[in-house]
């Protein structure tokens, strides 16, 4: 019987200064594929995440669960000199150390980069922030909501009419967190060349900028906003049961199916007003308002079927809850149980990368803090009266 095939990052251990959303969804994918991720928390309080929201299990909330699992939790006091040299002792054979402070803290709290390839020249020193360490925001912390603010995300929605609103799911923090993991990826492989390692860099304003490529090239280039939202033959409607969206785009002539899939009485790509797409802007309140009454009148089950049959994308609006029990989400095995030693059994999202031959795994849950203190420190040459004695200094708790 053929061995499995290692995981894609065993043998990597990754030191992770992370917290919150952006860093943590970071380094539990890597964790997914195999890394070894010590996960630094402060004493008592831990990561942000595991006290944003009350909760009956308390620090071991679903919040926190839900981007920490495949991870061991290190509680130590980075403020004492002890502390720091713990962490010191950790990244001299670390692979990569990865932060999402405000640039220039991990350089205070002496882990900056040009410190640290002192002792470890091989090391990957990855950084999530909010701009940068160089322009007139570099101060500012990062956060999702300032992010969208700042990066023109917010702005854009369907018609200057819309208010203006926070995208509810953490774009930003996710969207920057896969880069930051693509950069990890990339250095680790760069360093398999030439055995040294990198500093790593991304912001969340650079990737808010950047999921805005071709829009951005447009308004350089040509001076005109592209709005997605605001095509003329796309848009979400009312049912008698719920919603649908509809796009009609991606045939020859997407308003004469969507004529036919509405059973409207006429054609409307033969009326004059709507012949073309400079047109159809022209006119769009007029045109979606036939959409909007005629869809009002039937099921969403009835529409999808009727714009399926013409070949047009659509689908119904579904609401979490129901995404989390579609066939679909069954089908791609996105939903996972994994077992926690105080709370029980959790079920979360899984991960989304499909490899055939190296399949993420779930090894761990998310750690209670300080859960891994003296395993970790026994890995890296402490002995019980140097642990005992770190632990009696308050370094470790």
């Amino acid at each position: 019987m053929t061995a499995p095939a290692p995981m894609p990052l065993s043998g990597v251990t990754i030191v992770d200064f992370t917290q919150v959303y952006m860093g943590p969804s970071c380094t539990q994918l890597l964790g997914d594929y195999g890394a070894d991720i010590i996960k630094i928390e402060r004493p008592g309080l831990g990561d942000i995440s595991r006290n944003s929201f009350p909760d009956k299990d308390g620090q071991d909330n679903p919040i926190f669960l839900a981007i920490n699992r495949n991870k061991r939790s290190l509680s130590i006091d980075t403020r004492k000199e002890e502390g720091r040299e713990v962490l010191h002792q950790l990244l001299v054979d670390a692979d990569v150390v990865v932060s999402n402070f405000r640039a220039g803290v991990m350089e205070r709290m002496g882990f900056g980069y040009e410190e640290l390839k002192k002792i470890n020249p091989g090391i990957i020193w990855a950084s999530g922030t909010g701009f940068g360490t160089e322009g007139p925001y570099s101060h500012k912390g990062g956060q999702d909501v300032i992010a969208q603010a700042y990066s023109g995300v917010m702005w854009r929605r369907e018609s200057a009419d819309s208010p203006l609103s926070v995208y509810p799911t953490t774009l930003c923090d996710y969207t920057t967190g896969m880069h930051l993991m693509q950069g990890i990826l990339l250095a680790l492989r760069t360093r398999d060349e030439s055995g040294v390692g990198q500093k790593v860099e991304v912001t969340m304003y650079d990737s808010m900028l950047h999921m805005q490529m071709q829009e951005a090239c447009m308004q350089l280039n040509r001076g005109y906003e592209v709005n997605w939202g605001a095509m003329p033959l796309s848009g979400v409607y009312a049912t008698t049961d719920g919603a649908i969206t509809m796009v009609g785009g991606f045939t020859p002539d997407p308003l004469q199916h969507i004529s036919a899939a509405l059973e409207l009485d006429e054609d409307l790509s033969l009326r004059p007003e709507f012949a073309t797409l400079e047109q159809q802007f022209e006119h769009k309140p007029v045109l979606q308002g036939i959409f909007r009454d005629k869809i009002a009148t039937n099921t969403t089950a009835y529409w999808v079927e009727r714009l399926e049959n013409e070949g047009l994308l659509n689908a119904p609006v579904h609401t979490l809850e129901q995404a989390l029990a579609d066939e679909q989400t069954t089908a791609n095995k996105m939903i996972v149980e994994v077992e926690h030693p105080s709370v029980g059994t959790v079920r979360m999202l899984n991960a989304p990368i499909r490899l055939s031959a190296t399949p993420p795994t779930i090894r761990r849950s998310a750690p209670r803090l300080g859960e891994h203190n003296v395993e970790v420190l026994q890995e890296n040459g402490y002995d019980e009266a140097a642990i005992a004695r770190l632990q009696e200094l308050g370094v470790l708790r």
